[in-house]
């Protein structure tokens, strides 16, 4: 593992197991590489980690914190464990209210919330880097950005694995066959080994699609047509 120089005003610490290295995780202001033994790019100035046809995977700090955590992960082989940690985690935040106002609402302490985070992971389960991530979080009360952490995780998962997620906006439910057909047409587009589709019913379009992919998009939606045609009769007229 080669370790690169950090320098932060707060450095955060976690062990993830007795004897293991420690993972650094960045607080702002910070000026910082985390450790990079499997090559990811990453632009410190930006602070996000780049794939050329998709665009940033991860940025800011949720990309930071996410970073740290999956690199970490990668080191002790625990990576698939963690992103089914995080997984657990984020069924319970998003099916309790009382968990999500823990979580975001400012008038709890970071000593509350680390108290109270601290006994739902040892009721669900959750041990190792996964809960020491999330008290960490819970200590310097980052939990109100987690989804868009454990997010960040996820994308820098899919990349490891060549996987690119795309979402599709339709306004009814695909059918197997034009579902083959959308993916077919994706996988001319982009050099991923494979492609994760989410598809989202919006009846609003009318009709065609509205795919994402990365950061690119393509509009065929009937409305974005029906849109640029009375513009251009507008300018017509």
């Amino acid at each position: 593992m080669h370790g690169l120089s950090i320098d932060v005003s707060d450095r955060a610490r976690f062990r993830g197991r007795a004897g293991a290295s420690q993972a650094q995780f960045p607080d702002d202001p910070i000026i910082c590489t985390l450790v990079r033994p499997h090559g990811l790019n990453t632009d410190v100035r930006t602070r996000e980690i780049i794939v050329a046809d998709q665009g940033p995977i991860v940025s800011g700090l949720a990309g930071r914190y996410a970073s740290a955590l999956f690199e970490l992960a990668e080191e002790q082989n625990v990576t698939q464990q963690v992103g089914n940690d995080l997984k657990t985690f984020m069924r319970m935040l998003d099916s309790s209210g009382d968990m999500q106002a823990l979580c975001r609402n400012p008038v709890f302490t970071a000593e509350q919330q680390l108290t109270a985070i601290s006994k739902l992971l040892g009721k669900a389960g959750i041990g190792g880097i996964s809960a020491s991530f999330l008290q960490l979080l819970a200590s310097k009360r980052r939990l109100f950005a987690v989804g868009d952490m454990v997010r960040a995780f996820e994308a820098l998962v899919d990349h490891k694995n060549g996987v690119v997620k795309a979402e599709v906006t339709v306004p009814a439910a695909l059918s197997e066959a034009n579902k083959s057909a959308v993916l077919e047409a994706l996988k001319g587009v982009t050099s991923a080994k494979s492609i994760s589709l989410h598809e989202k019913i919006d009846a609003s379009i009318v009709g065609g699609l509205i795919v994402k992919i990365g950061s690119k998009m393509v509009d065929a939606s009937l409305r974005t047509k029906l849109n640029s045609i009375k513009l251009a009769m507008k300018e017509v007229g």
